[in-house]
């Protein structure tokens, strides 16, 4: 400002020239001098409003040219509305931006993306709203702006507005609606939301308007790119899947082929002892003989029936058929079976009095008798197979909460701590052999967690090399 109180037009005009110059520049931030003369009091508040819709007009095209990059760019919906959050504060005033789509054939209206600089958020992404009869569907019809500059009057008129009322109670009082329109097609709307009553007013409408067509774009844009990047992430997993399953497939026939060819190499060397009328058998070779062919039948076909209940699991056909079972009597009817058919190796399988079981006794679980069969007689046997001679294997039953807990615990040599993670993994294999040369598919376990699971359990192991194994698996009471 001059400091000279009776400037003349001659000492006054090059200020404004100067001014005019500096406009011309790009520079808005004009130093006017004051005057008395009316003709240059006129001139100097023209050159300030043009400075100020110039420079409002650059900030537009500034961030028009932003959204042409993020377009441009294939920048991802929720990428393009950061920036948004961002870089928009120039032209509008707010402390909240919401972006909600019509949705489900234009009946509704969902909330997709929310950013506040306030701590709570009630009104989230994914609330949903009928379109129909709201007023949100005024705006759609009109394709104008809505400023609603007193919150708290409006909800005072339609206290039934659940969406107002949110929006009040996350702190705010004023709002400015408006829509998004791409290729002639309403697409939903932003929300610009401030903490301050009375602060949107016409030029904010016009700010937004004439930026709306690019930034409907945008956004529009940023939702296909988003849909786009989700449908090729699916793809991706479904190949993935394919891959993985083709891969289950070739290791299902290698294990197959391989775990097949010994018993049926010695069954066909039985036959053909058998069938040569120049060996001549005793009774008891012959029993012999055909006691092993048996045991060999029997491997391969529980190796099938493994086999196919993997593959049954894995293809979402496992049915269960629960019913309400006694927990104490199912535990005590496992043991005694395993028991018995652990005499030939001295093993004792026992259901441990002294551990808190008494509660099981009379317990009632909810399950699938012949699949929770299959669980603990795999992990009795598996704790028979691996436990040595005259060791005892020990079964416990205690409820947590509002589930059982079963526990399989043997004396064998326990379980490496980089084989557990594999443990339960179709055609796991430890390092540990079974002491009594028993065979072993490597798809029992898998198939007891796949089990476990869809009873809405979980099963685990407790192990340390040498010091035996305790596994335990969890059923819903």
């Amino acid at each position: 400002m001059l400091n000279n109180n009776h400037p003349t037009l001659a000492q006054l005009l090059p200020h404004f020239v100067e001014s005019a110059a500096r406009l011309q520049a790009g520079d808005y931030d004009l130093d006017l001098p004051a005057a008395d003369h009316p003709e240059l009091v006129q001139l100097g508040d023209l050159l300030q409003t043009l400075a100020d819709r110039l420079q409002q007009r650059e900030q537009e095209l500034r961030w028009l040219d932003q959204m042409t990059t993020c377009i441009n760019d294939g920048m991802l919906l929720e990428e393009i509305l950061d920036n948004i959050y961002q870089d928009f504060h120039d032209l509008i005033p707010y402390q909240r931006i919401g972006v909600a789509f019509i949705a489900d054939d234009g009946v509704m209206v969902r909330s997709h993306w929310v950013q506040s600089d306030q701590p709570v958020i009630r009104l989230k992404d994914g609330y949903t709203a009928p379109l129909a009869g709201s007023s949100l569907e005024t705006i759609i019809q009109t394709g104008q702006p809505r400023i609603l500059n007193d919150l708290r009057a409006y909800l005072r008129q339609k206290p039934a507005s659940k969406s107002t009322r949110l929006i009040v109670d996350e702190g705010f009082q004023s709002s400015l609606t408006c829509p998004l329109i791409a290729n002639n097609e309403p697409i939903g709307f932003i929300f610009f939301s401030s903490i301050e009553p009375h602060i949107y007013d016409r030029a904010h409408i016009n700010s937004f308007q004439r930026i709306a067509g690019q930034l409907s774009v945008a956004v529009e844009k940023g939702r296909l790119v988003s849909e786009l990047a989700h449908q090729n992430q699916a793809i991706e997993a479904q190949n993935n899947e394919l891959i993985q399953l083709s891969e289950l497939k070739n290791t299902f026939l290698g294990i197959a082929a391989h775990d097949l060819r010994s018993p049926l190499g010695t069954i066909q060397m039985g036959i053909h002892l058998m069938q040569d009328p120049s060996i001549d058998l005793s009774g008891e070779e012959l029993h012999l003989i055909l006691h092993d062919m048996g045991l060999q039948t029997s491997h391969m076909l529980r190796l099938i029936n493994e086999l196919l209940d993997v593959t049954q699991i894995e293809a979402g056909q496992l049915e269960l058929e629960r019913e309400a079972i006694d927990l104490g009597a199912f535990l005590h009817e496992a043991v005694s079976r395993h028991a018995q058919l652990a005499q030939p190796k001295g093993t004792q399988v026992l259901f441990d009095n002294q551990h808190p079981t008494d509660d099981a006794e009379h317990a009632i679980v909810m399950a699938d008798p012949q699949r929770l069969r299959q669980v603990i007689d795999n992990l009795l046997s598996n704790a028979v197979k691996f436990s040595p001679p005259d060791s005892t294997v020990r079964v416990f039953a205690e409820k947590a909460h509002d589930q059982w807990r079963i526990d399989v615990a043997d004396e064998g040599p326990g379980i490496r701590p980089e084989e557990r993670e594999h443990l339960f993994q179709d055609f796991a294999k430890l390092s540990a052999r079974p002491t009594g040369g028993e065979p072993s598919t490597g798809l029992g376990l898998a198939i007891t967690r796949r089990i476990v699971e869809a009873h809405g359990g979980i099963i685990d192991v407790d192990s340390q090399p040498g010091a035996g194994t305790v596994f335990w698996f969890t059923l819903p009471t």
